[in-house]
């Protein structure tokens, strides 16, 4: 009796050792488990915001982006992004790229060529949309362009009230349409289904909106270049062109003698077409001159009778 006594202590203690380490290994085993995850989750968590990426239970946001940033080239940046934004199943609904010229002038370089020299910043204005659930991701691949970021605004909207409003109110039109159409035939049933349809196509057009906003995430972008860039284009030297042609006495001579042509047959026209006032005028100076003598042979008489 004494001796099973001991045997069936002996095996307890082994079993109980076994399962010691059993439970060591599995607890050790789901501890690097959680260790890992834990890890991956701080990865996440520095590279995408929490906003972006955030999912509650029984809760509906509509999320929106704002970036704000400096980057080394605008134009291969905007290439860049719009590349991330297809990849993810997005699309660029707008993208407004342009360099702004803060100084230019041309400096002779021979006598018929020159350098235009500007001075100028590019920058980039679009606007994104993605799934929604691609958003964290398109902040990471945004955020591999930048050279420094001046601001980055995330906005997650809670519109499960809304849906649940937008719900009841489209069952409201329902029940108010089976009403009107209990009533009886005339004008003022077709005023209330008109009216009534017509909140009823609106709330409609709200449900897709909400739909879509919920579904695609929009994200604003603003990119700059931090410095001046300048660019230097070959052109014609034009002072000496304007030189070349300015002048030509060959030409401005005859063109000279062509004009004082035509000027005197523009006076001689010019007297033609002002003839009765010319034949007047002769007629005046005549009949003054006239005059004149008859006075100036009375006076003479008068002075011989004296």
């Amino acid at each position: 009796m004494k001796t099973n006594y001991i045997t069936l202590s002996l095996s307890a203690v082994l079993l109980l050792g076994i399962y010691s380490c059993k439970k060591g290994e599995a607890t050790t085993s789901e501890l690097k488990s959680y260790e890992a995850s834990t890890d991956s989750a701080a990865v996440v968590a520095d590279s995408i915001s929490s906003a972006a990426s955030m999912k509650v239970k029984d809760k509906q946001f509509i999320k929106t982006a704002d970036v704000n940033m400096e980057v080394k080239d605008v134009y291969n940046a905007t290439i860049s992004i719009e590349k991330s934004v297809q990849d993810l199943g997005g699309f660029v609904t707008k993208s407004n790229l342009q360099s702004n010229v803060v100084y230019e002038d041309t400096y002779n370089t021979s006598d018929t060529e020159a350098m235009l020299i500007k001075k100028y910043k590019t920058e980039n204005t679009m606007q994104v949309r993605v799934p929604t659930e691609k958003l964290g991701e398109l902040l990471t691949a945004i955020n591999t362009s930048k050279l420094f970021l001046n601001s980055r605004t995330i906005n997650a909207e809670d519109v499960t009230a809304n849906i649940k409003y937008s719900e009841l109110e489209a069952k409201r039109n329902q029940k108010t349409s089976e009403n009107i159409e209990k009533i009886k035939t005339n004008k003022d049933k077709v005023s209330l289904g008109d009216d009534n349809m017509s909140e009823g196509n609106l709330q409609k057009l709200n449900t897709m909106s909400m739909a879509d906003n919920l579904k695609y995430s929009t994200v604003d972008i603003y990119i700059k270049e931090p410095k001046l860039r300048i660019a230097e284009i070959a052109v014609t030297n034009t002072d000496s062109i304007d030189n070349k042609y300015k002048y030509n006495f060959i030409y401005d001579a005859k063109d000279g003698f062509v004009y004082g042509f035509y000027l005197i047959q523009r006076i001689i026209v010019g007297l033609i077409n002002i003839w009765p006032i010319v034949l007047i005028a002769a007629g005046v100076v005549y009949f003054l001159r006239k005059r004149k003598a008859k006075r100036s042979e009375l006076s003479k008489s008068s002075e011989q009778n004296s």
